[in-house]
This record gives structure tokens, C-alpha cells and sequence, in this order.
């Protein structure tokens, strides 16, 4: 292990803790876009995202606790209320049951409502309107009724929240036929995806994350177009690499791309794999990664049991990339025990560089 990476591990832990927000991507740009010199908040992507959507889309809306009056209780709607009105920026009740049942059946009826969660955490309340009604209908009626809906929140771990406030919904939402799922990890994720869900005749889960918001992005060319829109269900090559694969979602790619920092100063070259689309899942593109590496890992924030990475195991075990595999999947993942409130606790229950780029080197059977 290098000095400098001695140094950093040796750290007091609540330092290391104080500086979690991954910083590997903040000044990088993809290899295909075109930098404007300009950076851009993940919030304002979002914010962005919704506005442009709103005016292309008259039938567009935005319902949920806090998104009028106080600007979102992130500031993601920020400055939506004064533009378009309260008529399509609606405050409602603390009742997640209600407005989201609400905000399906005015799909049901022709409208694109954004149906915002101030976590995904409170979703739960609501899971029967997403899911039984949201979810299901489209098949049960026989195609007749349609439900273009977006539901959207921060997800996932944050800071200080504690075990009712931190879980990672993903392969939740990701089991359910009938929903789409996204988790973006940059501001270029968050605008594309938005955008797409919106777009999308299908309801849509929108899993973002708290500690995400505030981060500075580059801008490019490409976000700054109203026409940019991010695919669903394609994964994207955050760094390109020939010994093993990371693949990941959300806030756990910031880290992957630091480990993969970390792993090139000692000449191995690790492939981190953005996900993005959690279903439909972008299988395609980690086999590809696969066939080049021969080694895969999976880093995910929710628990190990039944989640993210034990789904693309069995894929892979099921595919022909199984065969290209010189060692086992490694999985990456929140410690199997609700959330501690202690910052120290905290800290351990979640992956962060250190771990996956130490679980890389086992991979690789690297001491």
C-alpha cells in the first residue's frame, strides 16, 4: 500500500466521515461530451429537468409535501410555483396514501403527474398506490388505461437520519413488473433520466439521493440542451478498464471512481459501470465489461440479502459471461443491521473507497 494511501486510511475515522461526498467525478468529464467550463448541482439538473418538461408539456404537474410554497423541501422545485402556478405546483397534506393515489388515478386520466416523496423512506406509507394500482393496472385493464407518472425522492443512506430514514429501495421497486427504475449518480444522470421518466408512458421510480444534491457537476453542451435526454435502461462507462468491473448506482459511483483512482496509482485498471436504469437493468453492458475484465463487482448501500447484487450474480451465473469470469462476484453492500443513529456506527454500516478498493484487491487475489 502507497504512503499517501496509508495516510489517508490512518485518518481519524470522523474525519474521513466529514468528507464522505465523492469527489472523484466533480472535476472529471465523460470522454464523449463537451465541457463548457461551467458546473451544475445535481439539484439544479433536476430542477431544471422538471421546468423544461413542464413547459414542452402542459399536462405535465408536480404534487407532494412542501414542493409549492417552500420551494421542495430540497429546493428541487425551486422557483416552479411562481412560473407556473398552483393549479400544477401542488402543496398537499402529510399523507402519502392520499396524494400518491391522488396522483395515479389523475394519470389514470390523461395528466403526467411528478409525484414527489420527501424521502422514499415515507413512500412506504404509499407502496399500494405505486405498486398494486400504479404498477398494475396498465396489464390488468387490458392496455386500456395508461399511467404516465413519475415518482421521485432522495434515497438511500444520508447522514445522521438513522435506521427508519436510510434504506435503499432499489430492489424493492426494481422486483415489481410494470415499473421503471432509475437512480442517478451526476447532474447529467438526474437531468437525462428525469426528463425520460417524464416522457415515459409508464410509471416511473425515481430513486436520487439526499448527499447528492449540493454536488457540483461539469456542464456540458449536451445538459444545457432541452432535447437531452438520458435513455432508460442503459448503463453508462464512468471509467473505462481491462481488470476488473465495478458496477454500481447512485452515490456508491463516486466512491467506485475513487477506488479505481486508488487502484491505478498501483497499474490495475478497473472499470466502473454507472448503472443508472435499475429495471429495465442494462445486463447487456456489464457482460461486455465482463468478457474484458474477467472479474466483477457490485457495490450497492441497501442490505446484502435479496439485493441488487445478488440479482446481476444470478444473471451473470446465467449468461454467457459466467464463463469469462476468472474469480467469483464479489458483492459490495450495507452491513446486514438497521442504520445506527451514531456517526462512528454510521460510517461502518456503509461502503465507502476504502472498502471497495480492498475488495478489489481480494478480487484480484492482490495483497
Amino acid at each position: 500500500m502507497s504512503l499517501a494511501l496509508k495516510a489517508l486510511f490512518k485518518q481519524p475515522l470522523a474525519a474521513r466521515v466529514a468528507t464522505r461526498t465523492p469527489r472523484a467525478l466533480v472535476s472529471a468529464v465523460r470522454y464523449n461530451s463537451t465541457a463548457t467550463g461551467e458546473t451544475i448541482t445535481v439539484r439544479e439538473a433536476l430542477n431544471q429537468a422538471i421546468e423544461e418538461e413542464m413547459e414542452r408539456d402542459e399536462t405535465v404537474w408536480l404534487l407532494g409535501e412542501e414542493v409549492a410554497q417552500y420551494n421542495g423541501a430540497y429546493k428541487v422545485s425551486k422557483g416552479l410555483l411562481d412560473k407556473f402556478g398552483p393549479k400544477r405546483v401542488v402543496d398537499t397534506p402529510i399523507t402519502e396514501m392520499g396524494f400518491a393515489g391522488l396522483a395515479v388515478g389523475a394519470a389514470f386520466h390523461g395528466t403526467k403527474p411528478i409525484c414527489e416523496f420527501m424521502t422514499f423512506n415515507f413512500a412506504m406509507q404509499a407502496i399500494d398506490q405505486i405498486i398494486n394500482s400504479g404498477a398494475k393496472t396498465h396489464y390488468m385493464s387490458g392496455a386500456f388505461a395508461k399511467c404516465p407518472i413519475v415518482f421521485r425522492g432522495p434515497n438511500g443512506a444520508a447522514a445522521g437520519v438513522a435506521a427508519q430514514h436510510s434504506q435503499d429501495y432499489a430492489s424493492w421497486y426494481g422486483q415489481i413488473p410494470g415499473l421503471k427504475v432509475v437512480s442517478p449518480y451526476d447532474a447529467e444522470d438526474a437531468k437525462g433520466l428525469m426528463k425520460a421518466a417524464i416522457r415515459d408512458p409508464n410509471p416511473v421510480v425515481v430513486l436520487e439521493n439526499e448527499l447528492m444534491y449540493g454536488v457540483s457537476f461539469p456542464s456540458t453542451s449536451e445538459i444545457a440542451s432541452k432535447d437531452f435526454v438520458a435513455p432508460l435502461g442503459k448503463a453508462k462507462i464512468a471509467r473505462e478498464g481491462t481488470d476488473i468491473t465495478i458496477a454500481t448506482y447512485s452515490r456508491p459511483v463516486g466512491f467506485a471512481l475513487e477506488a479505481a483512482e486508488l487502484l491505478a496509482k498501483e497499474g490495475i485498471s478497473a472499470e466502473v459501470i454507472n448503472l443508472r436504469s435499475i429495471r429495465p437493468l442494462d445486463l447487456d453492458a456489464i457482460i461486455k465489461s465482463i468478457k474484458k475484465t474477467n472479474h466483477l463487482m457490485t457495490v450497492e448501500q441497501g442490505f446484502p440479502q435479496f439485493g441488487m447484487g445478488s440479482e446481476i450474480s444470478a444473471q451473470i451465473m446465467e449468461s454467457e459471461a459466467f464463463d469469462y469470469l476468472d474469480a467469483p462476484v464479489c458483492r459490495v453492500t450495507g452491513a446486514d443491521v438497521p442504520m445506527p443513529y451514531a456517526q462512528n456506527l454510521e460510517a461502518l454500516a456503509l461502503p465507502d473507497t476504502e472498502v471497495i478498493y480492498k475488495q478489489a484487491k481480494r478480487v484480484l487475489n492482490i495483497e
